[in-house]
């Protein structure tokens, strides 16, 4: 399958000798709900602008579809971009706010016509053509903002932190929202946010970016369950990354000990030997926490305790000035100082061997 956009080698320097985005390679296909996913001042903003030609390349090239448009202008590239305040006309009615990019393309009244109302209908303001921005729910201001887009048949949608200025339930439910709507359309979204829930719920694909490098492209579920990166680990959700040492190898399993001489038992790598240095990843929610014994489990005691309906949030002491964090579900009750238990199964430590 051809890529429908390809960055190849891009690098962007805006001061000298300073570069946002280095020897950056990126693939994206059609009919892909791709989301570049990173901390502020990361580059992924920058990416979305190069894409879109508002800002231009230091070095590299850019493609989209078979036309290599680095040195396109904006106006004339095969993408639309919605951005994170939507930009919507508030002296114009819903329909000349979609129909805006067909008039300034000088089509003819007639396709106006059909065109917005094909694209309010996808987006189900079909009887909105009247009202005004003011008039509107965020939610609903951000499907006139996506029929804007649609309405022009882009290649390519270009999306800037689109969901970042609505409350959070309406954000929940637009995350469904949008992604029904791309499969529905069958169009390529390039999705750009700092919020990883955004990127987990909606997304094909995944690349975190961080200080204009990629850090790991991958799916949601490899992306959480296996992160190539100590930064990726701590980024996406919740987890405790422990330094520690391989002290054995024993047929396809490793033993490792932290500095608080708790061993740990995962699988084997070619690479591993006795005496290297590694990180290992355990998400809290694959630590069993109980207030009785279990056989071959960790000694501690609840430090803090943070109620959040379906599940409790802890952090466990475990020896000497060693913490664990730990999501307990049920209704099985802790409080600060509870003496517990933590079991840890071998499938659920993720080693981290970073070169």
């Amino acid at each position: 399958m051809e890529p429908i956009v390809k960055l190849e080698n891009v690098s962007k320097c805006f001061d000298e000798g300073k570069y946002v985005i280095k020897n950056l390679d990126l693939e994206i296909f059609e009919g892909e709900f791709l989301t570049i996913l990173g901390s502020s001042g990361c580059g992924k903003t920058t990416i979305l602008r190069i894409i879109s030609g508002l800002e231009h390349v230091t070095e590299g090239k850019v493609y989209i579809g078979d036309e290599d448009v680095t040195e396109v202008s904006a106006e004339k590239r095969e993408v639309n971009t919605i951005f994170q305040n939507f930009a919507l006309f508030p002296h114009m009615t819903v329909f000349e706010n979609v129909a805006f990019g067909l008039r300034m393309r000088k089509e003819k009244e007639e396709v106006i016509k059909k065109e917005v109302k094909k694209a309010l209908d996808l987006v189900e303001l079909d009887g909105f053509e009247e009202r005004y921005p003011d008039q509107l729910s965020g939610g609903q201001q951000q499907r006139v903002a996506i029929a804007r887009g649609i309405v022009m048949h882009p290649k390519v949608l270009l999306l800037d932190e689109s969901l970042c200025s609505l409350d959070l339930k309406l954000k929940r439910m637009m995350q469904i929202e949008l992604k029904k709507l791309q499969k529905k359309l069958g169009l390529t979204f390039i999705y750009v946010t700092h919020d990883q829930d955004e990127a987990l719920t909606m997304s094909d694909r995944i690349v975190i970016i961080e200080k204009g490098k990629v850090q790991q492209d991958d799916t949601p579920q490899n992306i959480y369950q296996y992160p190539k990166t100590a930064f990726v680990a701590d980024f996406i959700g919740e987890s405790n990354l422990i330094k520690a040492e391989i002290t054995g190898i024993k047929g396809n399993t490793i033993h490792v000990k932290t500095k608080n001489k708790i061993t740990l038992i995962f699988d084997k790598d070619e690479k591993d030997k006795v005496g290297n240095k590694i990180s290992i990843m355990i998400r809290p929610e694959n630590i069993k926490i109980s207030k009785s014994a279990l056989q071959d489990g960790l000694k501690g005691e609840v430090k803090e305790v943070i109620y959040d309906g379906v599940i409790t949030k802890l952090v466990v002491g475990v020896g000497n000035a060693f913490k664990l964090k730990v999501t307990a579900k049920g209704n099985v009750l802790f409080n600060v100082s509870d003496e517990v238990y933590l079991k840890i199964d071998k499938g659920s430590v993720i080693p981290i061997r970073e070169k």
